[in-house]
């Protein structure tokens, strides 16, 4: 596969994966026992916000591979 339609590939991939990350996030943020709590609130919005980065590492990896030769 050339590295163009990975990146195209990747791209959509990581936009997908952006979107989903997030409604899920806000989910979870919704329930009783996290939304009454202050300390539990920043404890997940620092772990939710940084948690999208290593399902996504694999991601940008595979799109940035060189060429076959």
């Amino acid at each position: 596969m050339k590295i163009r339609t990975r990146k195209l590939l990747g791209t959509v991939a990581l936009l997908v994966l952006a979107a989903v990350w997030s409604l899920m996030g806000m989910a979870v943020a919704q329930m009783p026992w996290l939304a009454n709590s202050g300390v539990l609130q920043a404890v997940f919005y620092i772990v939710a916000g940084m948690g999208w980065v290593l399902p996504a590492m694999p991601i940008v990896s595979w799109m940035s591979r060189p060429d076959p030769s």
